[in-house]
């Protein structure tokens, strides 16, 4: 495998790829592998991982065998290598996409010396007819791209990975080349052991990406904290992931319904899909792709922006891995991470069935990322210790805990008493029963386990089960507190935490964030009530109006707009048709049918007060269209029994009313007369009809009970037809 004297290696490398140096530990690593020693490369994304082993096949005889795990990333490399060749046989894949007669082609340009680079997946490698063919093959070297796949502590595990080092022996041994950009110290060990290549030389080079920005914000709002950040940094390429393919597509449909060229990308779309995504991607078409964790390893984009992760990761190497793709150029790289408890529960639920060894190494996995998230201190000190790097600067000055420092205060007395909490209750329950335990909450389970009697119970009930909950979590992540794999989710004490409640010492705990709050807003339209400081003065000059516009059509004001649906508009200052489109309460009938006066007065109060509107306080919502909502308007439209549809839906009656009386105060019409006529007779009916026509003055089915007897009238019956009602006079 030597190299001829009468050229460099930077000759070379100005030939093949048009560099004129090495990017840091690039030619030691090369030089290790042209002589024929075993390397292991840990080399953080951007580093340029592909480089170490792409130049190497191109200057040695024979063939490369590269080892990768996804068919996309195949592609790409494989019309990567080709750009810098005449001739197309340079670099091929062989993976179960090729046809046979691709296959064909393949198998004769690797036996007839054309091929340097041949990118197998190790699925690929344990077919026999395979290994028969690459038997033939002069084999120069084999490169294990993503190595960390190879270890059961890697945060990507895949099974298949742990069993290459027996398909090379098969195949006939050659120098091998594993490359990760990301692996602990147990990682390493792991993936050398595995591989055989113990006494490999090691090339590890620092984690610190200076250039790239990592925040972590509550999930509150995320969608619209999302749009917000997106439209601020318009034409920026940007990643965001997410935990679920549903998820996937309801934010991907929302970005483009806000303006944001975007596509979803996740495993459960054909191929060719995602394969169109990608480059489209790449080549500028669209600036985001919203992403299950099925996108990026190994993606060639060196200008990514930006990376959100809207779901926390599994672990601090996945989420390591994943912010890598931003600013592989050098350049701007904003990592920002959305983060609740909830998420992180999640998680555990999915290890739920999975061998104890699995769920202990996923505990361990989960109590570091949710350390990181929580955590008062430098976030990239963090990362860099978590890879066995130590980082001595005291301010990194590019991540949000150095940039605003969280306030901390002593946590001594709140964790003996959450130690001694979980003693009292024997060790037997959750950390939400002893967050409420705590405060002194009379929940139902609280209550009938007989807590609420115990002498400790309420023993911290100046602070609510939020703030217990965030205790609760930093004696996990400070290992005075177990969770019980077996007996899921129980707390018990560790033997650290016995020695604690004996001598407690010293432990800061972060005032900051709410990181219970959980923003999950599943396709449905988040409640802008709460968005904003209502304009008291607006909202009085929109009653008037309402007043008004109500004598005009002789309806009662409610049937105009509700209460919520002015101080909406009273937050956000609509001023055409689009932007009263997306006030709660408001759909495209109710906007076209009464909408333009209150446009008017608003746009003239807004000019009168000089008022900036922030342009992003709007987000437009996508209805599911997978989901409840729509599916409740077809039913009905088939005259389905409602008791039919709650059933079908695994809703109570109420619920399923709550969702009809959404569907109509959003503007929407819906005919329930084949449905009232048969459960209310016509007379009952009329009386209502006429109440809510002539006699209320707000939309209460409270009020209503009472000025209509409840012993002739139930609750049923009042809001069916309030719905009928609305949806006549108001849509």
């Amino acid at each position: 495998m030597s190299v001829g004297a009468e050229i460099s290696l930077k000759d070379y490398l100005k030939k093949y790829f048009g560099f004129d140096r090495f990017k840091g530990n690039q030619e030691a690593i090369i030089r290790s592998l042209l002589t024929g020693h075993d390397t292991f490369v840990v080399l953080p994304t951007g580093g340029g991982k592909s480089l170490c082993y792409q130049l190497p096949s191109l200057i040695t005889e024979g063939t490369a065998i590269v080892i990768s795990p996804l068919i996309a990333l195949m592609k790409n490399q494989v019309d990567a290598m080709r750009g810098f060749s005449s001739d197309e046989g340079v670099a091929h894949f062989l993976n179960s996409s090729l046809s046979k007669t691709q296959m064909q082609k393949v198998k004769e340009d690797v036996l007839n010396k054309k091929t340097k680079l041949l990118y197998v997946a190790p699925e690929s490698l344990t077919k026999e007819d395979n290994v028969d063919f690459l038997k033939q093959a002069n084999i120069a070297f084999y490169a294990i791209d993503e190595a960390h796949c190879i270890s059961e502590w890697g945060h990507d595990f895949r099974p298949e990975y742990r069993r290459i080092r027996p398909m090379v022996d098969s195949i006939g041994r050659a120098p091998i080349i594993a490359l990760t950009a990301t692996a602990t110290p147990k990682v390493q060990h792991d993936i050398q052991k595995n591989l055989g290549i113990l006494d490999a030389q090691v090339f590890k080079s620092s984690f610190n990406r200076p250039n790239l920005y990592y925040e972590v914000r509550p999930k509150k709002n995320a969608t619209k904290e999302i749009i917000k950040f997106i439209k601020n940094n318009p034409g920026k390429s940007g990643i965001v992931y997410c935990l679920s393919r549903k998820k996937v597509e309801e934010l991907a449909e929302t970005l483009k319904v806000n303006g944001i060229k975007a596509l979803p990308y996740h495993a459960g779309m054909d191929s060719a899909t995602r394969t169109n995504t990608q480059d489209k991607f790449l080549m500028e078409d669209i600036d985001v792709i919203v992403a299950t964790i099925a996108f990026g390893m190994g993606i060639d984009k060196p200008d990514i922006r930006f990376v959100i992760h809207y779901n926390i990761p599994k672990s601090l190497e996945a989420y390591y891995q994943e912010t890598g793709r931003a600013g592989r150029d050098d350049g701007e790289g904003k990592c920002i991470a959305f983060y609740t408890y909830k998420d992180i529960q999640k998680l555990e639920k999915f290890m739920q069935g999975k061998p104890i060894n699995e769920q202990e190494i996923g505990k361990q996995l989960l109590l570091e990322t949710t350390a990181y998230a929580e955590s008062s201190v430098c976030r990239r000190r963090q990362l860099l210790h978590y890879f066995g790097e130590e980082y001595h600067e005291q301010n990194c000055q590019n991540c949000d805990n150095c940039l605003h420092p969280k306030e901390q205060f002593e946590g001594k007395e709140y964790l003996v008493k959450v130690l001694k909490a979980v003693q009292v209750v024997k060790e037997k329950f959750k950390h939400d029963h002893i967050a409420n335990f705590l405060a002194g909450e009379t929940t139902n389970t609280v209550k009938s386990y007989g807590h609420d009697n115990l002498e400790f119970f309420g023993a911290g009930k100046d602070y609510d089960a939020d703030f217990w909950k965030t205790v609760i979590r930093r004696a996990m992540v400070k290992g005075l507190l177990d969770k019980d794999i077996i007996n899921y989710g129980l707390l018990r004490l560790s033997d650290r935490g016995r020695e604690y409640l004996d001598n407690p010492y010293s432990i800061m705990i972060s005032k900051d964030h709410d990181y219970d709050h959980y923003d999950d807003n599943e396709g449905g339209q988040e409640d802008t009530r709460k968005r904003g400081t209502v304009d008291n003065e607006l909202l009085s000059i929109l009653k008037d109006l309402r007043k008004k516009v109500a004598k005009e059509h002789n309806l009662p004001p409610f049937i105009i707009f509700q209460d919520f649906s002015l101080e909406d508009m009273a937050i956000q200052y609509p001023v055409s048709i689009d932007e009263m489109n997306n006030i709660a309460g408001v759909g495209t009938g109710k906007a076209q049918k009464y909408g333009e006066p209150f446009i008017n007065l608003i746009k003239d109060y807004v000019a009168e007060k000089d008022i900036i509107r922030a342009q992003d306080m709007v987000v437009k919502s996508v209805v599911n269209k997978s989901g409840l909502k729509v599916s409740i308007i077809q039913s009905i439209d088939r005259q389905m029994p409602l008791e039919d549809i709650a059933k079908s839906k695994g809703l109570e009656m109420t619920d399923l009313l709550d969702e009809i009386e959404s569907i109509v105060q959003s503007g929407t019409k819906l005919n329930l007369d084949y449905y009232i006529d048969q459960v209310i007779d016509e007379e009952k009916q009329e009386d209502i009809y006429e109440y809510f026509l002539e006699e209320a003055e707000t939309e209460s089915v409270k009020e209503a009970i009472e000025e209509l007897g409840e012993d002739e009238y139930s609750e049923e019956d009042i809001r069916l037809m309030r719905i009928k009602f609305f949806s006549e006079y108001g849509n």
